[in-house]
């Protein structure tokens, strides 16, 4: 999975990539201080995983990751060149989803506009998306034309379908909301990928649980059928220096429940329609990321093609029940280790082991 956070400059992209990766990428209070993207991989916090490796103890853990790319700031008129323009839209394609990062703080820092308004840098970035997709299809509906002239039928009904689409993104709707957006996957559209706001608050605020600066992103996102993640950038990248404990016992000082890794991405797999499955032994423990409503033979192909080529039967036991029983010997013994054959529907927390045969 592959997050792209944007946003406008001084929105506190970076600071926020930062505290989420630990990767260092360079902070400052101008645009662009973000030429090309960052890219951060980090593990996907799952306590139930990591209570399966307590309990297996195995000789590797491979946890599930997630790709977080820190993109450079969008201004108005990318679309057209302005800014980083075409260099900025294109490493937004190459996500699975788009985090928009709102600035919901005052302060020193300049804003682009020399002003806070939430909703505003919203809509200022879904409009340069909106503008980008307008010229992708615009371009499709060339070629197509082309093709019209041969007497090409399903040339010509692509082309009626895509003037549709271009109608709705010059009224300034996003490609999502489009009935028929399936057909035009491989346009790979701006607006047609999942979204989330991150509404960044000051650090006050946050500290005194007052979390009213981030009503705006949350009305906006109410309205819009968005989810929506509360932080303070500056607070992630002090919680960013702790571990283990000594982070639990900052949170806890802040009163912060959950850092805003952990509330992203939970965020991120409910907006893709995602969840987890694990893998353990006693070599190695690994949790798998799969769309919800997989079945077997696709969860098998997760870890490898010749798993589904092969599939014969998966063992199957729920992480929670495996906990219970306190080892595979124990929860064989009492039936709660099961079989099941290509049509089980995988559910989120499954322990899995699969027989194959090619």
């Amino acid at each position: 999975m592959e997050i792209g956070l944007v946003g406008l400059p001084n929105a506190g992209k970076s600071t926020l990539f930062n505290a989420l990766t630990k990767a260092g990428a360079p902070v400052a209070a101008y645009a662009f201080t973000t030429i090309e993207p960052n890219v951060g991989v980090v593990a996907v916090p799952d306590a139930r995983f990591d209570k399966v490796v307590d309990l297996i103890k195995p000789a590797k853990v491979v946890p599930a990751v997630t790709r977080f790319v820190d993109i450079a700031g969008l201004v108005k008129g990318a679309s057209e060149g302005e800014g980083l323009g075409n260099k900025f839209l294109g490493h937004i394609r190459e996500t699975d989803a788009v985090a928009q990062v709102v600035r919901c703080f005052g302060g020193d820092v300049p804003h682009v506009a020399n002003r806070i308004a939430p909703a505003d840098d919203i809509e200022i970035i879904n409009t340069e998306l909106a503008l980008a997709d307008l010229s992708t299809c615009e371009k499709r509906v060339e070629r197509l034309r082309k093709l019209m002239k041969s007497g090409g039928k399903e040339a010509a009904k692509l082309a009626d379908e895509l003037g549709e689409l271009i109608s709705a993104l010059s009224r300034g709707e996003l490609a999502a909301n489009y009935k028929n957006i399936d057909d035009f996957k491989d346009l790979n559209l701006l607006t047609a990928k999942p979204a989330i706001l991150i509404a960044n608050i000051s650090e006050d605020n946050l500290r005194l649980g007052n979390l009213a600066e981030a009503d705006p992103v949350k009305t906006y996102a109410a309205q819009h059928g968005l989810e929506t993640v509360v932080v303070s950038a500056k607070i992630e990248a002090e919680l960013a220096e702790f571990e283990g404990e000594d982070a639990e016992l900052f949170r806890e000082e802040l009163g912060v429940s959950q850092s805003g890794l952990d509330q992203l991405i939970r965020t991120a797999y409910k907006t893709l329609g995602l969840m987890s499955f694990f893998t353990a032994g006693p070599s190695e423990c690994r949790a798998w990321t799969i769309k919800q409503g997989a079945n077997a033979v696709e969860a098998a192909g997760t870890i490898h093609s010749d798993f589904a080529r092969g599939f014969i039967k998966a063992e199957v036991i729920n992480y929670a029940q495996l906990l219970e029983d306190g080892s595979y010997t124990v929860a064989r013994e009492k039936g709660h280790l099961r079989l099941e054959g290509k049509t089980y529907l995988v559910q989120d927390g499954d322990v899995m082991n699969f027989k194959f045969n090619v």
